[in-house]
């Protein structure tokens, strides 16, 4: 489903160029469940930038269904964004003047979704993720795991072939983020790919395969390790 193959990217402020990501070569199948760890710094969440298409490297290929599309223009990239790749991210990034319900259908604004289909699919997942009551409440309103709730609806509702979670346990406590966990597991069983920034060992155990950075590079790769203990 993508593959990366010599990916860089560098920081520049002021003087001090900061490389993020160093020659990262990766390939992440169709349906996986792929955890991305590492100590803080080390490019994890650049990495998750450029497979959501928020960040273009300087440097390398990205295929993306079996074509490259680096170089490819910023109207391009948004458009394979909406229609493939959800986002979750740590901090939810609700916008408190729209409600439960308006948030969500906010994924699908520059979609061609009909909107009685946008409603229903909002609907749908609310009730799905056990908060189909709060849809007419704003996010200040809610706890703290009803928010990633909602951010998780939110990167559903477009029906995504890749989800993209970065530190989607940061900002909750045990319980909240050990349900967040059952609710990528179940995402990922249901077929969709999931590639999950984490520094839980906990969490990233429940992956199918474990990618660990540093200082910009993979350091060690779950699928390869497995292959050489077999």
């Amino acid at each position: 489903m993508l593959k990366l193959v010599s990916l860089n990217k560098s920081f520049t402020g002021g003087e001090v160029k900061t490389t993020a990501l160093d020659r990262v070569s990766l390939d992440i199948g169709a349906g996986e469940y792929l955890a991305i760890t590492g100590p803080s710094g080390c490019g994890k969440s650049t990495l998750l930038s450029v497979l959501g298409l928020f960040e273009t490297c300087d440097s390398g290929e990205y295929w993306f269904d079996g074509r490259d599309i680096a170089g490819w223009s910023e109207m391009e990239l948004n458009k394979l964004r909406r229609g493939r790749i959800g986002f979750i991210f740590q901090d939810f990034n609700l916008l408190e003047e729209l409600s439960v319900a308006e948030n969500v259908e906010l994924a699908l604004a520059y979609t061609d979704v009909p909107r009685q289909e946008r409603r229903e699919r909002v609907a749908a997942l609310l009730d799905r993720l056990g908060i189909a009551h709060r849809a007419r409440h704003r996010p200040s309103q809610l706890s703290g795991g009803q928010q990633q709730r909602v951010a998780i609806a939110r990167a559903l509702v477009a029906r995504p072939a890749l989800l993209l979670a970065d530190e989607p346990t940061g900002n909750l406590d045990t319980a909240h983020g050990n349900e967040v966990m059952r609710l990528l597991r179940q995402i990922n069983d249901e077929g969709t790919a999931v590639v999950m920034v984490t520094h839980s060992p906990e969490h990233a155990a429940q992956a199918g395969r474990t990618v660990r950075m540093r200082d910009g590079r993979i350091e060690a790769d779950g699928a390869v390790l497995m292959q050489v203990a077999s």
